[in-house]
């Protein structure tokens, strides 16, 4: 299957993983739903470790952990918000990833005193941000702020996490080996809020949903990176962004989210700022191996 393909069904599987998140969010926290996507996925990565003849072994504990801390961080606080915002709202709030690693960027450079700033960068941080307040006004109004904040933060630690997935990738640490260890530290770090807020009762569609969380995060995970191992980044983040799409569509069949004029205009920006920090990010690497050549 080709990358563009792979990523297309890795959008949707994290959509239908959603929904599943939303529905168990009515029964389960945040930390138990994180437990079992973890467990889950240590259990499917070792079964195709195991047959595949892999190892899971790694030279690189350290970057592991870190990898692991942020992005197991940014499940939850993203978990948290779509079990308390509209389907479609919490997934483009975490989508934020890309112009947080602009506003990354934008950062670095000032820090190491550039002589002037990029400021197409400044602009897309800007409109991102201004995309976020579109979204965000409607929620406003039904006390929801706070779980709008959850949500952008769940999307800035996602960005760190997604920076180093990249990191490993080119340390030579292959795609189901970095699942697994995000899946173990997930499961870790959801069994230990288990034991601070306790464990909520089983029925058969609670556990259903749990598993089918596990499943469908892991599947998309693995074809997600390996989509951006081989394909063109571009491209990839550009169809990334169905995620977005195929949540508005289930958030108003399933969940009879409101559709508003301003919210639809904020994904928008938001898509748009993030595509545009995409290629910018692609530029600046560019410029800077032509510079260290020279």
């Amino acid at each position: 299957m080709s990358a563009s393909w792979l990523i297309v069904a890795a959008t949707f599987l994290f959509a239908s993983m959603g929904v599943c998140v939303k529905l168990a969010s009515s029964h389960y926290g945040a930390g138990e739903i994180v437990f079992y996507r973890g467990l889950t996925g240590v259990l499917m990565v070792w079964f195709y470790t195991r047959r595949s003849g892999g190892s899971l072994r790694t030279a690189l504990p350290a970057m592991h952990f870190w990898r692991s801390l942020t992005g197991v961080l940014s499940l939850a606080l993203w978990f948290y918000a779509i079990g308390h915002l509209p389907l479609a709202t919490a997934m483009t709030l975490n989508y934020m990833s890309s112009v947080w690693m602009a506003l990354f960027l934008l950062g670095g450079a000032v820090l190491l005193g550039a002589s002037r700033v990029d400021y197409r960068l400044v602009a897309t941080v800007l409109a991102g941000f201004a995309g976020v307040a579109m979204i965000l006004r409607p929620t406003i109004e039904q006390d929801q702020l706070w779980h709008g904040v959850i949500g952008l933060l769940s999307g800035m630690l996602a960005a760190m996490a997604y920076l180093q997935v990249t990191a490993l990738g080119r340390a030579g640490e292959p795609d189901h080996r970095v699942v697994f260890y995000f899946s173990l530290a997930g499961a870790v770090a959801g069994g230990a809020s288990m034991l601070w807020t306790g464990a909520s009762p089983h029925d058969l569609r609670g556990l259903l949903l749990l598993v089918a969380v596990g499943v469908l995060a892991t599947t998309a995970q693995m074809l997600m990176t390996r989509a951006y191992r081989t394909g063109r980044v571009l491209v990839n983040a550009s169809l990334q962004y169905l995620g977005i799409a195929w949540a508005f569509v289930y958030g108003v069949l399933l969940f009879d989210d409101p559709v508003t004029a301003l919210a639809l205009g904020g994904m928008l920006l938001i898509v748009g700022a993030g595509l545009a920090a995409t290629l910018l990010r692609q530029e600046v690497a560019t410029n800077n191996q032509h510079t260290s050549e020279s």
